[in-house]
């Protein structure tokens, strides 16, 4: 019996259905060539190595969901099933996945250490340190070339000039990064002069795949950020992206410049919150002087605090009317002592020895003293005689006193 002949339609069905039954689901490695991100959304490539290569698509909802960005050159591992193409008599490889070679080991170290650390509480909010609200000197621990250092650059000095910016250069990939990072973050922790020790310190990359960000995912550098007794900010990648250096830093930032943002303040807003806390102390202390003003004047107005001043008012009043008495007292006094010594005078005067000689009296005055008696008087003593109006001189003759 003859061979059954068949046509190409046939065999090229035959051989369809017979390679998607024997390779439902494979995995398979090698570099990417003719690469092609079509508008349509689907992605046409080349799989191949030094042997032999294979056509591949990514069909539109599946390139929507890949966690790396295929490019040529790139060394894939890609998932998917063979399919046949009758129009063209070829078969491709229809990728539903890909990972960057490498990544598989990468991702199972990676989830491996996120496992041990968040045991270990090196997670945990609480061993967090505080950023500082206003750092005088910030810490830039990345690479000295690229658009990371220069747009952190441009948001620190948007932000909050007065900051001192101080960097460590050094490598974000490749096999040196780790000890690099590690020697940037124990430089600044080992300054102890306050010009070179910053209050903060931030740890940044650009994106990358998971092998270029390898260095952030190593338990040496989470040790470090882990140990650093000055705060830590890490801005590793795309908002995407997550490292375990993220996880334990102090704070997370999506990007670098979001780093930026988050170490230092906006001067602007910082100034217009200083005017208001301004206004604000202005207020309460007038409000504070009214306060004691009222106070003040109440008390002022009170009886108790008044009452000092009425009782002197009082007393100035008694005394006013006690000068005014003893004014009156005294003047009574002298009167009274003025005619008692013009009654004096004039017994004085009824005494005196003139108003006796003007009704024809004499005295006798010898050496100064008046005599009184004869007896006293000798012949021949010489002798004065007073008469009213005047004084005339007499010699004692002898002769008997009468």
């Amino acid at each position: 019996m003859a061979a059954s002949i068949l046509s190409v339609s046939e065999l090229t069905q035959q051989i369809k259905q017979e390679l998607e039954i024997l390779f439902p689901k494979i995995q398979v490695k090698g570099e990417i060539s003719n690469f092609k991100h079509h508008s349509s959304g689907h992605i046409y490539m080349t799989l191949k190595d030094e042997g032999a290569q294979i056509p591949a698509v990514i069909w539109k909802h599946a390139a929507s969901r890949l966690t790396c960005r295929p490019a040529d050159g790139m060394n894939v591992i890609a998932e998917g099933r063979i399919e046949v193409y009758p129009p063209s008599g070829r078969y491709q490889f229809i990728c539903t996945s890909i990972t960057q070679e490498g990544e598989g080991a990468l991702q199972q170290a990676f989830a491996k250490l996120l496992q041990k650390l968040a045991a270990a509480g090196w997670f945990s909010d609480e061993r967090k340190k505080p950023i500082p609200k206003i750092p005088q000197t910030i810490g830039l621990v990345t690479s000295p070339t690229g658009a990371v250092i220069e747009d952190m650059g441009k948001v620190l000095q948007r932000r909050f000039p007065p900051a001192t910016i101080l960097l460590y250069p050094a490598k974000v990939q490749g096999r040196d990064a780790v000890d690099s990072l590690i020697s940037g973050i124990s430089w600044f922790n080992a300054q102890t002069s306050g010009q070179n020790r910053p209050d903060v310190i931030i740890v940044a990359r650009g994106g990358g795949s998971l092998e270029d960000l390898q260095a952030f995912n190593e338990e040496r550098v989470a040790e470090a950020i882990f140990n650093s007794p000055i705060p830590i900010i890490s801005a590793v990648g795309h908002e995407t992206d997550f490292t375990i250096a993220d996880m334990v830093a102090d704070l997370r930032a999506g990007t670098p410049s979001i780093a930026a943002e988050l170490a230092v303040p906006d001067s602007l807003e910082l100034l217009r919150h200083i005017t208001s806390l301004g206004a604000t102390r202005e207020s309460l202390l007038k409000a504070k002087i009214d306060g004691a003003e009222r106070e003040i004047d109440s008390l002022c107005s009170s009886y108790a605090f008044n009452r000092p001043v009425l009782q002197m008012q009082q007393l100035s009043e008694e005394l006013d009317s006690t000068v005014e008495r003893m004014a009156r007292t005294l003047e009574g006094k002298q009167r009274e002592t003025g005619m008692r010594l013009e009654a004096a005078a004039r017994h004085l005067g009824l005494l005196d020895y003139r108003k006796t000689l003007e009704r024809g009296y004499t005295l006798v005055r010898r050496k100064g003293h008046m005599v009184t008696s004869a007896k006293n008087l000798r012949p021949e003593e010489t002798v004065e005689l007073l008469f009213h109006d005047g004084t005339l001189p007499a010699e004692i003759r002898s002769g008997t006193p009468s």
